[in-house]
């Protein structure tokens, strides 16, 4: 059976199906994507989630949500986009191998 490296061609609303093959090819596709979104979406694989924190007793901690501000708030909402869109990308093989091995 010839397997593809893409199973679906992708759309500006769907991102390129990883099948498990020419991972450097899918990485280039996924970050444009992603930048195409949001740059923010790109920043956050890049560098983790953003987590708001205060100063507590000279020690940062993580500030509660409630206290967040406007922009603390679309920065973090960036990690949940993210792995969000994410999953649509792999396949179910793809998905597993990569969930179990966290």
């Amino acid at each position: 059976m010839d397997k593809k490296t893409f199973a679906k061609g992708a759309t500006i609303n769907r991102p390129s199906l990883f099948v498990g093959e020419n991972y450097p090819f899918w990485k280039v596709r996924m970050q444009n994507f992603l930048e195409f979104i949001d740059r923010g979406l790109w920043d956050v694989v890049l560098n983790g989630p953003f987590i708001p924190t205060i100063p507590i007793n000279d020690v940062q901690e993580n500030k509660p949500s409630a206290q967040w501000t406007t922009d603390e708030s679309r920065r973090a909402q960036y990690d949940m986009r993210a792995r969000n869109i994410t999953p649509c990308a792999l396949t179910l093989d793809e998905f597993y191998r990569i969930n179990n091995s966290a």
